[in-house]
């Protein structure tokens, strides 16, 4: 009787955690590493990220290159989370500090209206109302201002995140 030869393969494994925005991003390019999906899930301590765990082969061919290019496209990916960061922070930074302002003006007129200054109190309110109301629209047009701006790098990463996974593909 012949005896069946089983191959051998060894994996080597990896977990990544990423905002769920990205996990199709990540999943798609890894695969042009040689990784294969094995499963995703939801970490309980991180609601808006998703665990998503790879095997490859650990004889896989042309794996130093590989792995050179699966850590270009990483930092890739990083730059371009990044990015998408800095399209609010200026909008948050000036929408909070107007509604900081605004909350002190109010409490100004707090103050006045408890010492019977009642145009005291008229002239703070007006600022400290204007002070909460504000900071909704200036973040608006900030986060624009900001996302019209970096739209286009943010477009150039994705091309480069193209040719990194395309490199890789051809190597397998």
């Amino acid at each position: 009787m012949g005896e069946k030869k089983e191959t051998f393969i060894g994996y080597e494994y990896r977990d990544i955690t990423v905002s769920k925005d990205f996990s199709t991003l990540i999943i798609d390019g890894y695969e042009n590493f040689g990784w294969e999906l094995v499963s995703t899930s939801v970490p309980s301590q991180a609601i808006n990220s998703t665990t998503v765990k790879f095997k490859r082969n650990r004889a896989i061919r042309n794996k130093a290159e590989l792995t050179r290019l699966q850590r270009h496209f990483d930092a890739v990916i990083e730059e371009i989370q990044n990015l998408e960061k800095q399209k609010l922070s200026l909008g948050y930074i000036v929408a909070f500090t107007i509604g900081v302002l605004g909350t002190a003006f109010m409490a100004g007129s707090v103050f006045a209206i408890n010492a019977n200054m009642t145009l005291l109190m008229i002239i703070l309110a007006i600022p400290g109302f204007a002070g909460w109301v504000i900071p909704y629209f200036a973040f608006n047009h900030f986060r624009l201002k900001k996302t019209k701006s970096l739209n286009p790098l943010i477009e150039k990463k994705y091309d480069e995140i193209y040719e990194i996974t395309k490199q890789g593909n051809s190597l397998l």
